[in-house]
């Protein structure tokens, strides 16, 4: 949400539905239904989105970029092929009252995701399968104590400056800035990873705590902070004697020096904190 210059303010929806279209429930349903049968998770949903033509990225609403990760999705798991989703527009293009005897019978998944695919004796999906589509956030992964945090609470650390090819979910307006961890909110698996078949790579992520002059500039109003959650090999320690960029004042150790024990800086009062809601698994 950091935005992009140029494309002005983001515009509020006032009474805003959950869907605007019944065929944005169906394709939200059939999202849902996909990834609980294991063929593929919410990361490459996002790394798919992500590759989309500018222009077109630009022009869609949220759900026909849903639409459009899920047809080249299906087809880069060898679930359909192109030309069988062709042949039904084509049908639904020349307004046929059906397109059941133009379309040819769905093929069998391929062997990578049958292999995936589990149930119980009623044949229904194992629920815990759509747990990992979604990014593998199972109580019993993010609560497990064999993953030791990094960081704790009030840690100082920077966002690095990374500027990978693939998925990521390190805002760039993040990256080399320095702040605070805010909580841990426990293991989930790691997008980056995640999102390009490279493992689930399970880890911490943190409410990182950002001063909003830090972020924006010292043209940003004084006081706000910003949360982002980030994942540790997003995070590295902070020195406590780094400057912020906002200018706010220093930490220093009781070993900092003498200058450092008799200079002292105003701190303003800060501004009231809005916790931020539990990452999203």
């Amino acid at each position: 949400m950091g935005g992009m210059h140029g494309f002005g303010p983001v515009v509020r929806e006032r009474d805003e539905p959950v869907f605007h279209a019944e065929w944005e429930r169906r394709m939200f349903a059939i999202a849902l239904a996909v990834m609980g049968r294991r063929c593929f998770n919410a990361d490459e949903l996002r790394r798919t989105i992500e590759r989309m033509p500018p222009q077109q990225y630009l022009a869609a609403s949220y759900y026909e970029r849903w639409l459009y990760a899920l047809e080249n999705l299906l087809i880069e798991k060898g679930v359909v092929a192109r030309p069988e989703i062709d042949v039904v527009m084509a049908a639904l293009r020349a307004g046929a009252a059906s397109t059941t005897a133009q379309v040819r019978a769905p093929r069998e998944p391929s062997s990578d995701v049958r292999s995936d695919v589990r149930g119980n004796e009623h044949g229904e999906t194992d629920s815990a399968a759509l747990s990992e589509a979604l990014g593998g956030g199972a109580r019993s992964l993010r609560y497990d104590q064999s993953y030791h945090p990094r960081f704790k609470a009030a840690d100082r650390v920077i966002a690095r400056n990374l500027n990978p090819e693939g998925h990521t979910r390190l805002p760039r307006y993040a990256r080399g800035h320095h702040g605070i961890i805010h909580r841990d909110w426990g293991v989930f698996v790691f997008p980056d990873t995640h999102a390009c078949g490279a493992g689930t790579k399970p880890q911490h992520c943190y409410a990182v705590e950002f001063d909003g002059r830090e972020l924006w500039g010292g043209d940003h109003p004084a006081g706000e902070r910003v949360y982002i959650d980030l994942w540790e090999d997003y995070l590295e320690a902070s020195s406590a004697d780094a400057e912020p960029r906002s200018g706010a004042p220093r930490k220093h150790s009781a070993n900092s020096g003498a200058k450092a024990r008799t200079t002292k800086r105003s701190r303003k009062p800060a501004a009231k904190k809005i916790a931020p809601a539990p990452h999203d698994a």
